[in-house]
């Protein structure tokens, strides 16, 4: 998921919670069969869905189920680059191989 399309945190938020919601029923889950496999309750997962708002720790057991774990961890893997040197170095690397 690519979270530079969201300008602010909130929408952010909303766009997290539009994938879940979409992957939740692409797998044919109910809110509450999804809520009741995370821990959460039916009410704390609704609201999810409908403002974003979620317990880190919850929204990993989100991503567990919903075979997306892989993204949260990726969220802040991305190599910070101190120079453009860097970056072409990087890109030549990647070629290469």
């Amino acid at each position: 998921m690519d979270l530079s399309l969201f300008h602010t945190p909130k929408e952010a938020q909303q766009g997290v919670a539009a994938h879940c919601r979409q992957k939740r029923k692409l797998r044919h889950m109910t809110q509450a069969e999804l809520a009741s496999r995370s821990g959460m309750s039916l009410s704390s997962y609704k609201r999810f869905e409908q403002t974003g708002e979620i317990a880190f720790s919850s929204l990993c057991r989100v991503a567990d189920i919903l075979d997306s774990l892989e993204d949260i961890e990726a969220l802040f893997s991305r190599k910070e680059y101190t120079s453009i040197q860097e970056v072409i170095e990087e890109r030549r690397r990647h070629r290469k191989s």
